[in-house]
């Protein structure tokens, strides 16, 4: 019997690795797999920096580990075989759509069997799941799926009723901070000597996947990969945010500052996405902090939970039941390519040219900016979704298909229709409100047409009005068509053929 560990299941707490002590670990590190998309040089550090901390963790604990280096995922299952035929494996079942039984396939070919487990990595499990929705006359909604997932935990219950007397305190984060409100500095871990190893080895064998400056240069750096990429360091993660940031990351959990690309945010996704962090010992961290420190206030604490336990958990189990379609959801017909700017950063918009300087940096921006300026642009220009979530799963560090694919093409595309009950589109004036980008930009967020008008004005209608088949009978949508019907539909036009080809030209 041998545990397989896969790279995104870096857990000693839970699982096979747990119930089976005495058992040898198999881990495999598949260079294909870096090469399937122009991935950022950070999310090849950080992966293959924590398989190799993790494996040499365990080691130091007296597990036998084989650790196989191999061209291919199969490649290294064939070599594990070779030296332990007819071995039996034990492993969590991974999150990606087809993945277990591609695994399962990879195994049965080279005389082997395997035992899939249920993945301990989320608090909800396949069959709660559905359960839950085979009992729901409307299936995927959110709100719904979080209340269940609280009464479930238990996490902000007094008895059956939400703590604070309601469920949900999204109306209080929508506060923009005051001159006064400087973040803290965000977390940064310093690369060891192993992971300044893995930078040059992935600048060296992936040199030129993330197309340009500043890739390419000294990843032994330290000032240039911040991530945690052992478990202790995650564990830091945690307690930073619940010490310096939590305080102020409800109110200001939708702000955008220019030059602040984590404001008051966890920064947990990435170490959560690898099994470095579980999600329940984050969710009972911030709870009892909240419940320890009155200047913490509840809507910090409820918002974070509702992301962990809602969200998170939401969209893995939206991805697993609506796959493989969804991938390919584009309900909307959108067919545009996605300009270049979104890899090279080489726009004059303020907020999109920040944002997209933070992804190429670190790999990272937060979820407003994520959603509200990034998919938001791209779903008013009409991007094909399936080109956006190839963008987002290369770019960000904890980006994986199971994440970024009903985030992507159905909350910020509204590609398939599946929980989205409106397309998030928002003009300048969202962006004017929650974000200080726009005293600064050569756009105007107040002008809709004519030049220097902000090109989120101009589209905005142009995407009301090119797709007004499809929404103007959504009740959702009704006060904004009546607008549309007000506006002057031919210099919208005019402007957004002109948007389209300085964009076209590069000169967006």
């Amino acid at each position: 019997m041998t545990v397989l560990v896969l790279g995104d299941q870096l857990v000693r707490e839970v699982g096979p690795i747990a119930e089976r002590p005495d058992e040898r670990v198999l881990m495999i590190e598949a260079r294909a797999f870096a090469h399937r998309l122009p991935y950022h040089p950070h999310k090849l550090t950080l992966v293959f920096s924590a398989m190799r901390h993790f494996r040499d963790k365990l080691r130091a604990a007296g597990r036998q580990v084989e650790y196989r280096q191999a061209e291919t995922f199969g490649e290294g299952l064939a070599s594990h075989f070779e030296a332990h035929p007819g071995d039996e494996l034990a492993v969590m079942r991974p999150a990606s759509h087809g993945a277990a039984r591609r695994l399962r396939e990879l195994i049965e070919r080279e005389d082997g069997s395997v035992d899939v487990v249920d993945n301990s990595l989320f608090l909800c499990s396949r069959a709660d799941f559905d359960t839950w929705i085979d009992n729901r006359s409307t299936p995927y909604r959110h709100e719904e799926f979080y209340r269940f997932m609280r009464r479930e935990t238990d996490y902000l219950m007094d008895g059956d009723r939400p703590v604070g007397g309601t469920w949900n305190f999204d109306q209080e984060n929508r506060e923009f901070p005051g001159p006064e409100h400087e973040p803290p500095d965000p977390p940064r871990f310093s690369p060891d000597d192993l992971t300044r190893d893995v930078a040059e080895w992935v600048d060296e064998t992936f040199d030129g996947s993330y197309d340009g400056p500043p890739y390419g240069g000294d990843w032994a750096d330290p000032e240039s990969f911040r991530w945690p990429v052992t478990r202790e360091d995650a564990l830091a993660m945690l307690d930073g945010f619940v010490e310096e940031r939590l305080v102020a990351f409800g109110p200001y959990q939708d702000a955008m500052l220019d030059g602040e690309w984590a404001m008051n945010h966890a920064l947990l996704s990435p170490a959560l996405n690898l099994g470095l962090l579980r999600p329940a010992e984050a969710v009972e961290a911030v709870i009892a902090a909240g419940e320890s420190d009155p200047d913490i206030p509840l809507n910090s604490v409820e918002g974070f939970v509702r992301q962990i336990i809602g969200w998170r958990e939401f969209v893995r189990h939206v991805y697993r039941t609506t796959m493989p379609g969804l991938a390919d959801a584009n309900q909307l017909d959108a067919d545009a390519d996605l300009p270049e700017w979104y890899w090279t950063g080489e726009t004059d918009m303020a907020c999109l040219s920040d944002t997209i300087a933070s992804v190429r940096e670190r790999g990272y921006s937060h979820h407003v900016q994520r959603l509200m300026l990034l998919s938001n642009f791209a779903l008013l220009y009409g991007v094909d979704p399936r080109q956006l979530n190839r963008w987002f799963h290369a770019g960000y560090v904890d980006a994986y298909h199971w994440v970024t694919t009903p985030n992507v093409v159905e909350m910020g595309s509204y590609g398939a229709g599946v929980f989205a009950t409106k397309p998030y589109a928002a003009s300048a004036n969202y962006v004017s409100r929650m974000s200080d980008y726009c005293p600064d930009c050569p756009y105007d967020p107040d002008e809709t047409t004519g030049d220097g008008a902000c090109p989120f004005n101009a589209l905005y209608w142009d995407f009301l009005d090119r797709n007004e088949i499809d929404l103007r009978r959504n009740p959702r949508m009704a006060l904004m068509y009546s607008y549309l019907d007000d506006a002057d539909s031919q210099a919208i036009r005019d402007r957004v053929r002109t948007l389209r080809r300085m964009e076209k030209d590069g000169e967006l």
